[in-house]
């Protein structure tokens, strides 16, 4: 899995110097922080504080995706890995919750 670790090379020409697991990293880090945004609109359209579902599927994808980045690039940092993993659990059963519920309310 070195290939995760090396520069993308058609970036070269930018300057940015991005290795496949950054991108990864920074991906899940942009998703995790634009889920506010859909809990602002959805807030903003209700009148009311809301959490949709778009929610907890961006935190637990945006947490795995930074989770990833930390345990498998060669960052390896623990305190990346403490901070992504427990918001994950908790978008994972917040998640399950969401469905769980939906699920009983139909008929």
């Amino acid at each position: 899995m070195e290939f995760m670790n090396t520069q993308i090379a058609w970036l070269g020409w930018t300057g940015i110097h991005l290795s496949l697991w950054k991108l990864i990293g920074l991906i899940g880090a942009t998703m995790f922080g634009m889920r506010w945004l859909v809990q602002f609109t959805a807030s903003r359209r209700a009148g009311k504080p809301v959490i949709p579902r778009a929610f907890w599927v961006m935190s637990l994808i945006g947490s795995a995706m930074t989770l990833s980045y930390f345990v498998f690039s060669p960052k390896q940092d623990a305190v990346g890995v403490l901070q992504n993993l427990f918001p994950a659990f908790t978008a994972a059963y917040s998640l399950w919750l969401d469905v769980r519920h939906c699920r009983q309310q139909s008929p």
